[in-house]
């Protein structure tokens, strides 16, 4: 068993491409080992910022022989039947085929034994494929190539059992017309702290001289490092690292020789709110921010440069305090300059601000949030909030003029916040503008308070409810407007708020704050219809991450299909999940499924289905009595239930018929010889169909 080396060494990889170009990687090239028959042990994958490297252990020195048996046509098939069969397998006449007899006829067949390959050239054809078909999300040409990469590669590393990788006449990858890369046995080391071209023989052999040469390959053990030295540094400052597992990510794709540095600027930039001094620090110079004990920003960072320096990082830690500097100095301009001027009159600005060609300004936009948020409030019986909901709706946006948002956007509703609270703004108010894009992913926070949701609804509505109106709906591959997301925020703020809201009220209202400007676009009912659906699948998503099995979801959508209010839906989910755990839940399930497929089976005879229309004066035997009393008693129970929403009580209802159910099952032959007394059982059947399907479609859930 032997092993094969890979190692792409280029210009510098974005961090954000490099784990998922390794894990493609992998992926590509042990396909391909298994679709040619080579098995292997283990596959592993790395990268740094100028490499992506890929090891497999256990390879066959020799592709295995395989036999090759095609069956053709039949011997006596159409003449252009036969000659498509003999192109198939690269012949001229059907010398090296056999005749073999069958019931359906004489057929043609192929046989044909294949020696197995060098697994070197086995390899190269693999590689130059994969190579081939690899895509980045950007990708470039360099030097008149015309192939696509990421970054320009300087060499191509490829090594089987510890000789380089060739076949009879390849010895590298064409990139060009007239250029090619070479595969070799060497590769490079640190850009600053290492000099000339390193050769390997195996995969210890290269990590270890990598390591050597100020490379680490290993990229959990360069984040182990920049996270345990980082820590070490802020507990001797008697301070702490602002948790950050997104940046630490980057910092681990930007760095192959992590060192560590603590910085400082000045204290009066402590002045500017901390949000806009962590931005700057982790989006523009990618520094780790500290925190006192009290949480609270300090001004000291750690800076993780990708450099071991004579002076011990004096220089690199003074370029930096430089840089971050600047960037300080211009967010304490703006927040100064922006504190002049009332929030409110910012708004004037916003008629500037395009939100959508189609859609209008911004300033239009607000206009429609704070209708929309006050018939939000009123949905949500919180009336007595409809004030400061206007308030919020008028400045939520506001900030988008200032010069600290202009120049940090990703702080936008933060700094209107700030800005709220120094014009003495109702808090409720302030607290709304700022969570307002709430919740911006799916680990961020949901608003809780009263104002706070009714803003933060209004303004994922109008989007999605505009975007619809104009048809820049999400495509598969495409959502370019994050609508998926804010449906999802939707979702999780009326599920973990326990809204009773109607989504089909709130897309008909934002649509008539459109109307004028949607005027002989799509139509309101067409939108509603869309959204809705829309919204369906988002709540798949949404409960899927929740632990909750697909086929419930299913089943209680396919019956609830009108249902609007997530909420009760919801609800009626988690129920049906705690009642199908029971004994009582899983016999009825199995007890429901028999009879439906006995339905199924003789619907289908019958071509005809039956719906519960039971004659009393049949039922002969006790079990059949005690079934419809059963079935009648739960039907008008779950009836009550579901009006109260009670859908606990609905599960109740249904456990209760189990035991007529299974004693039914157990004494009653449905298919009897009488014609009759068959038909008035399969009615009997289907009132049991129709008594559960109102709650769930049962025939949907498996197990």
């Amino acid at each position: 068993m032997a092993e094969f080396l890979l190692e792409l060494f280029s210009e510098e990889i974005p961090a954000r491409m490099q784990v998922k170009a390794a894990d493609d990687l992998k992926e590509l090239v042990t396909k391909g080992l298994t679709e040619k028959g080579l098995t292997f042990k283990k596959a592993e994958a790395h990268s740094t910022p100028r490499r992506i490297t890929l090891v497999v252990d256990g390879l066959p020195e020799q592709q295995p022989d395989t036999v090759t048996d095609k069956r053709g046509p039949r011997v006596d098939a159409p003449e252009q039947a036969l000659q498509g069969f003999l192109k198939s397998i690269n012949q001229k006449n059907f010398d090296k085929c056999v005749k073999e007899e069958s019931p359906k006829g004489t057929f043609w067949f192929y046989r044909e034994n294949v020696k197995g390959q060098p697994t070197p050239a086995v390899l190269v054809d693999l590689l130059t494929d994969a190579l081939r078909k690899f895509t980045w999300p950007k990708s470039m040409r360099w030097a008149g190539n015309n192939f696509m990469w990421v970054r320009p590669i300087h060499s191509v590393l490829a090594m089987f059992n510890g000789e380089v990788l060739r076949s009879k006449n390849v010895t590298g990858f064409q990139i060009g017309k007239d250029s090619s890369i070479n595969f070799g046995d060497f590769t490079q080391g640190h850009r600053f702290l290492s000099k000339g071209k390193i050769t390997v023989s195996n995969f210890a052999d290269y990590r270890e001289k990598l390591k050597k040469a100020h490379v680490l390959l290993d990229r959990a053990e360069r984040k182990v490092i920049i996270s345990d030295q980082a820590q070490k540094l802020a507990n001797k400052e008697g301070l702490k690292i602002r948790e950050d597992e997104g940046l630490i990510e980057e910092i681990v794709g930007l760095v192959e020789w992590p060192v560590p540095l603590v910085g400082t600027f000045e204290k009066e930039y402590l002045d500017v709110p901390q949000e806009v001094l962590i931005s700057t620090m982790r989006g523009n110079q990618k520094y780790i921010a500290l925190l006192d004990d009290a949480g609270k920003l300090s001004n000291k960072f750690i800076v993780i440069a990708n450099m071991i320096t004579e002076d011990g990082g004096k220089q690199v830690v003074a370029g930096n305090e430089k840089v971050l500097r600047a960037r300080l100095s211009d967010a304490k301009f703006y927040w100064d300059q922006d504190r002049r001027q009332k929030l409110e009159s910012r708004n004037a600005a916003l008629e500037h601000i395009t939100f959508h060609q189609k859609l209008g300004t911004v300033k239009e936009r607000v206009v429609r949030l704070q209708a929309m948020a006050k018939e939000i409030a009123y949905l949500l019986n919180w009336g007595n909030e409809a004030a400061l909901v206007q308030r919020a709706g008028l400045l939520c946006k506001a900030d988008l003029s200032t010069g600290v948002v202009f120049q940090f956007p990703e702080v936008q509703g933060t700094m209107g916040r700030y800005y709220a609270l120094h014009d003495k703004e109702d808090p409720a108010v302030a607290l709304a503008i700022a969570e307002h894009y709430k919740p911006a992913g799916a680990h961020d926070t949901c608003p809780t308070a009263p104002v706070s949701i009714c803003v933060a609804l209004a303004d994922k509505i109008d989007a999605l409810v505009g975007f619809f109106a104009i048809d820049e709906k999400p495509t598969g591959s495409k959502d370019p407007f994050a609508l998926r997301r804010a449906a999802l925020g939707v979702i999780r703020i009326i599920l973990e708020n326990k809204l009773n809201i109607s989504l089909k009220a709130l897309f008909e209202a934002s649509y008539e704050l459109y109307e004028a400007r949607l005027k002989g676009l799509r139509s309101k009912p067409d939108v509603s219809k869309d959204l809705m659906q829309f919204f369906t699948e988002r709540l798949k998503v949404a409960l899927r991450d929740q632990g909750v099995r697909h086929d419930l979801i299913d089943a209680v959508l396919a019956a609830n299909a009108e249902i609007d209010k997530f909420t009760e839906t919801h609800a009626l989910i988690l129920a049906l999940k705690d009642f199908l755990a029971t004994d009582n839940g899983a016999n009825l399930i199995t007890a429901y499924k028999r009879g439906a497929n006995i339905l199924r089976i003789e619907e289908k005879k019958d071509a005809k289905r039956y719906g519960g229309d039971v004659n009393i004066e049949m039922l002969s035997e006790q079990p059949e009595k005690d079934l419809v009393v059963a079935l009648t008693q739960t039907s008008n129970r779950m009836k009550v239930c579901v009006d109260k929403k009670d859908f606990i009580g609905c599960m109740n209802a249904m456990s209760e018929m189990r035991k007529p159910v299974d004693t039914f099952f157990e004494k009653i032959m449905v298919n009897a010889p009488d014609p009759k007394l068959r038909i008035n059982r399969l009615q009997l059947l289907g009132l049991l169909r129709e008594t559960m399907n109102p709650i769930a479609e049962f025939s949907k859930i498996e197990g």
